[in-house]
């Protein structure tokens, strides 16, 4: 912990940590003033879900498929009770990611009551378009993308 704080971390995102396991994270890390952020499932019970959002530290993130990352056409319906759940068991904010690929989900998701939207296959996806500034181009204009599409929502 004391190593990556001196590289400057403050946040950690352990996508394969069970719940059950995170003590061993969560007391160094807090000691170290680093934030772990732990993920809801969209299969979580709302048992599981308000222990995790107790222990997460930062924001929530939540899931929005079940199943790998990756770019998706479209998002579950289901996120947006997901993330009104969320809203009313903790104060913490809500990111969610997992299949966001577009303006449109990003906005989407806004709208849900999402805080925060969480892309990364899709920039990995626009990254590996032919050169290497032609990928970070790609980047940037899909990051300008998302910016606007958030700043739309209400």
């Amino acid at each position: 912990m004391k190593d990556i704080y001196a590289a400057g971390v403050r946040g950690l995102l352990v996508p394969d940590l069970p719940l059950e396991e995170t003590e061993g994270l969560l007391t160094p890390a807090a000691e170290m003033g680093i934030d772990v952020i732990l993920l809801v499932a969209p299969t979580s019970t709302e048992e599981r879900i308000r222990a995790i959002a107790q222990r997460s530290r930062g924001f929530v993130y939540l899931v929005s498929v079940t199943g790998v990352t990756g770019v998706r056409q479209e998002l579950a319906d289901r996120v947006e009770g997901l993330i009104s759940k969320l809203h009313h068991i903790t104060d913490k904010p809500v990111g969610v990611g997992f299949g966001v690929s577009e303006p449109a989900q990003a906005k989407q998701l806004k709208d849900w009551g999402a805080d925060g939207v969480i892309v990364g296959s899709a920039i990995v996806k626009r990254l590996a378009t032919g050169s290497s500034e032609a990928g970070l181009a790609a980047v940037g204009e899909f990051c300008i993308a998302l910016k606007a599409a958030l700043k739309s929502a209400p």
